[in-house]
């Protein structure tokens, strides 16, 4: 049962390696031709979810150790993970407040409305699955993992707000606005991974 478990948070890690990458270039792409922060981060985002794909791939090919050598294991991916939170929101917020204070207009992104919107949709399921194996699994990082997806969900809701703002009423103040509340709650979720969940979370399971 535990085998079969793991093959799932293999598989869907690998998901997330696949998917984000794809997500994250095209996300890159059309932020940079819109002059996008928020599409940016977005692409940013993604470059972290796939990190964190590749280290949960790390632990779950990882077999044939003893019980001690797994929960290192654990509690080094868990950090990871938590550390991945800060790099992307320190980020958003340093770009959010420079355009703000240089008034750095941002051109409406068709393409960013529909990369948001699939996102919308794929992150939920992806969230549910990563998070129901994690507690079936008790791995800590799995379910530090899946609240990355969750957060990725946020965030995508947020970059759609923003971007329908400014592609319909022109308000590109929305793009760096939103982005400086997402990255105050990337950096709220990183600090409860490394500093409150890592010795709670376990207890919610």
């Amino acid at each position: 049962m535990k085998s079969e478990l793991e093959k799932r948070a293999l598989n869907l890690s690998y998901f997330t390696i696949i998917y984000n990458i794809a997500e994250g270039i095209l996300s890159l792409f059309a932020g940079i031709l819109a002059g996008s922060i928020s599409l940016v981060g977005f692409g940013m985002d993604s470059a972290v979810e796939s990190l964190s794909g590749i280290i949960l791939v790390w632990r779950f090919r990882r077999h044939g150790i003893s019980d001690e050598e797994e929960e290192e294991v654990e509690k080094k991916a868990l950090k990871y993970v938590g550390y991945s939170f800060f790099v992307l929101g320190i980020y958003v917020f340093y770009e959010s407040l420079k355009k703000l204070y240089m008034e750095e207009i941002t051109d409406p992104s068709l393409l960013g409305i529909f990369i948001a919107l699939a996102s919308i949709i794929v992150m939920p399921i992806l969230f549910y699955m990563k998070y129901k194996t994690g507690k079936t699994l008790k791995s800590k990082s799995l379910i530090a993992d899946s609240k990355q997806t969750l957060a990725c969900l946020f965030l995508s809701v947020a970059l759609l707000i923003g971007l329908l703002l400014n592609y319909f009423y022109g308000l590109w103040q929305a793009d760096p606005v939103i982005g400086v509340l997402v990255s105050i709650f990337l950096i709220k979720e990183g600090y409860e991974i490394l500093f409150e969940e890592n010795e709670n979370l376990l207890e919610t399971v």
